[in-house]
């Protein structure tokens, strides 16, 4: 449904026209650990600014990168299935240039960590999020990037697709091993993802008992917080110190999205609709640490896009993590559970809940993190 001035609906129609046009790698040191930072912490954001910017909106536009995915692509993608529904493919970038050089050495190329699918049911009232191991070994379809072809690879780590092949191969990646069409992306990189708690004015979470982390660099007692940016960058790398955790990727997405909802109720009760100032200040970081799709890259897109999705809070997504194995020849790698995974794609092709049987099994959901962490 729209709302009185069709902003819903404009969103919707842009989604639609996407459609049509065409849907454990180890670092060299432990603080290459990217974040992942998910749609609805953006989503969250701008439908605060939606509320109230109005007048200004010219002015964030020009913070707003985009990056043409359909172009890039073309038309060998997966079959438009135009049922109501929206995927949105949403990474973190490790870019260790300019000020997230702090997190780690320059070596010329991004890698995405967690990336998330997030699967928005028709009538935009739920969604379901389906994380993919960094690690997972996939097949990597051949991309290209600045006019230079890339070979694909067989067991290539899912990270190296954005690494080699940026945005647009990232996507053809996950609609190679999905089936699945993404209607959009959307990037968040170290500095802004701090900057925006920042600007949020932290989020606050409880730990059960204590995390001591040295490698993240995060120590809470356990007891209620109110983690600023530095710490919730902290928390999103953090594997090791955690109770309940197996000290593996795997435990550290579970942590990741218990943040993530943390992070959701944070923003429903943060009061800055009547801030004028401080509701600038969080569009203008949220628009400068975010790249888009060139179908989103507008204060109006993406407003449109937050206020179709406003109706969805934390109780009203379901968080898996793509169905997995250690690897028998490697573990440090972990690879897909065919029956299991199919049983994920197939439910967010055809707008179905994805079935507790899908994660039946796998190494992805059994972390344990998710009982310490609220």
């Amino acid at each position: 449904m729209a709302d009185s001035n069709g902003t819903v609906n404009t969103a919707e129609s842009r989604a639609r026209g996407i459609r049509a046009t065409g849907r454990r790698r180890k670092g060299p040191t432990r603080r290459r650990r990217i974040l992942t930072i998910t749609l609805c912490t953006l989503v969250s954001v701008v439908l605060l600014g939606g509320a109230g910017l109005g007048y200004v909106y010219f002015k964030l536009n020009g913070n707003l990168k985009g990056v043409d995915i359909n172009s890039a692509l073309g038309h060998d993608r997966p079959k438009n299935v135009d049922n109501g529904s929206m995927d949105i493919l949403v990474m973190g970038s490790d870019s260790r240039s300019g000020k997230n050089g702090e997190y780690g050495k320059d070596e010329g190329g991004a890698r995405s960590d967690t990336a998330m699918i997030v699967h928005v049911y028709k009538g935009r009232k739920k969604a379901s999020v389906v994380s993919i191991p960094r690690d997972t070994l996939v097949k990597r379809p051949d991309c290209s990037t600045d006019g230079k072809d890339i070979p694909g690879q067989q067991r290539a780590m899912f990270n190296t697709a954005f690494e080699v092949g940026g945005p647009a191969c990232a996507v053809k990646t996950v609609e190679s091993i999905s089936g699945t069409r993404m209607d959009h992306f959307i990037e968040v990189d170290f500095t802004g993802f701090k900057k925006l708690i920042d600007a949020l004015g932290g989020v606050d979470v409880t730990t059960k008992k204590s995390i001591d982390d040295n490698s993240s660099h995060l120590h809470l007692p356990a007891g209620k917080h109110t983690l600023d940016g530095e710490q919730s960058l902290a928390l999103v790398r953090t594997r090791h110190g955690v109770p309940g955790g197996d000290g593996s990727d795997l435990g550290r997405i579970q942590l990741q999205q218990t943040f993530l909802k943390a992070l959701m109720n944070q923003v429903k009760n943060v009061g800055v609709l009547t801030n004028p100032t401080k509701l600038y200040d969080i569009a203008d970081t949220a628009t400068k640490a975010i790249t888009t799709d060139t179908d989103l890259n507008s204060v109006s897109e993406l407003t449109g896009l937050a206020k179709s999705l406003g109706n969805i809070g934390s109780d009203n997504i379901n968080m898996v993590t793509l169905p997995v194995t250690y690897d028998k020849t490697n573990p440090d790698r972990v690879v897909p559970l065919e029956k299991q995974s199919q049983l994920v794609w197939d439910a967010l092709r055809q707008d179905k809940e994805i079935p507790k049987s899908a994660t039946k099994g796998s190494a992805g959901d059994q972390g344990g993190t998710d009982r310490y962490v609220k």
